[in-house]
């Protein structure tokens, strides 16, 4: 298990003023390769094509710029590699990173649980549920269903060069009209819950800014016992746009207080979220299916179901640091969430970076030991506490 700094903003916005944006603080917020190998891996298999080979490509390119470690060492990026890349290969590893990031974000700061809750991709929601999101325009990266309600979270990340590796005092001009166009796709959706993450990879590391907007019932309660350094006091604020017309439904009427925008297409916007994601279960489970008869080799079994898949070399730009268990499994098995959570906060250096969501496991492991036995495996994911 790895870690990376995390600045955590709370932001509002007011009629007639602008985003107003306070820090909370910043602590290390731990981060699993593994799970961050498993996130990009199953957005590849929700697709309705798919090429094995073309995935564990995009796996070890990957991890070919980003390293990690054991205990609580910092994620750490291959910056002279990333420069020499071409900026399609730049914008690639930000973004894979970014999704690995904010997930970690999700489960530390409002417990998301890999496998007990929901995990959609954007990706696949519009061809396949058309009027529930729309289909163009801006549009998150990942659709958490929460016991609050569905959150959706957008992932963004940027090579940072300077040597302080936050931006100092306030967020960037590219943050901004990112809050401002996310801001609206939510009043366009029936005030729907989301959050921000945007990661920057530079020689400091990996760190991240997480924006959470006041307001929403789906992110109370956050828990923020990590975060060890308090925040400036100092407020970033700036105007965002006026609100379009066309789409204004009621107003608050003084000034300072938060305005609403009303999408009346997007009625009772949780329970529809809500049918979205059991549906999407149903198409995960179809593509696990489609995943396990695809692979040739069983690998192993947790708690008796068997385990499909391979191990995969995990730099393909020289000597590989990381070797990588990208299996499937033959059905759910129930494991204990609670163990789970004690694993992201414990980091100590003798546990698997192992991560399971719903059906799919992964494993990382640095190439200079033994593959972890299926006993191990098992132990650690299914131990009981």
């Amino acid at each position: 298990m790895s870690t990376v700094r995390a600045r955590v903003w709370r932001f509002t916005i007011e009629m007639g003023k602008a985003v107003r944006a306070v820090e909370i603080g910043q602590g290390s917020l731990p981060v699993s390769l593994a799970a961050m190998v498993n996130i990009n891996a199953l957005a590849c298999d929700l697709r309705k094509t798919v090429d094995p080979r073309v995935r564990d490509h995009e796996i070890s390119l990957l991890l070919s710029y980003i390293t990690g470690g054991q205990g609580n060492r910092p994620l750490a990026v291959e910056g002279s590699a990333l420069d020499s890349s071409a900026g399609h290969i730049q914008r690639f590893v930000s973004e894979c990173t970014g999704l690995g990031v904010m997930t970690a974000a999700s489960q530390v700061l409002f417990d998301w649980n890999p496998g007990a809750s929901g995990l959609s991709s954007f990706d696949v929601l519009p061809g396949k549920l058309s009027g529930v999101y729309a289909k163009t325009g801006v549009r998150p990266d990942l659709l958490y269903d929460l016991a609050a309600g569905p959150v959706a979270g957008e992932a963004r990340g940027r090579r940072r060069r300077a040597k302080q590796m936050f931006p100092a005092g306030k967020g960037t001009p590219e943050q901004k009209k990112r809050l401002e166009k996310l801001a609206q796709w939510s009043v366009d959706h029936g005030d729907h819950a989301y959050f921000m993450s945007w990661v920057w990879l530079g020689a400091g590391g990996v760190c991240v800014d997480i924006f959470l907007p006041d307001g929403s019932a789906a992110l109370t309660g956050l828990r923020t016992g990590w975060i060890d350094v308090p925040g400036d006091a100092k407020p970033w604020q700036f105007r965002v746009p006026r609100p379009d017309l066309g789409r204004v439904g009621s107003m608050a009427p003084e000034a300072g207080q938060m305005y609403r925008l009303l999408g009346p297409q997007f009625s009772d916007q949780r329970a529809v979220s809500r049918e979205v994601i059991s549906h999407m279960g149903s198409v995960a489970e179809e593509a696990m299916d489609r995943a396990f008869s695809r692979e040739e080799y069983t690998l192993g079994s947790l708690a008796d179901v068997p385990v499909r898949g391979r191990w995969i070399r995990g730099d393909i730009l020289g000597e590989a640091r990381y070797e990588v268990l990208l299996g499937v499994l033959g059905e759910r098995v129930e494991v204990n969430r609670r163990a789970q959570r004690e694993r992201l906060a414990v980091q100590t250096g003798d546990r698997l970076d192992a991560f399971l969501d719903g059906r799919r496991l992964t494993v990382v492991r640095p190439v200079d030991g033994p593959r972890p036995s299926w006993d191990r495996i098992n132990a650690e994911l299914l131990e009981e506490t």
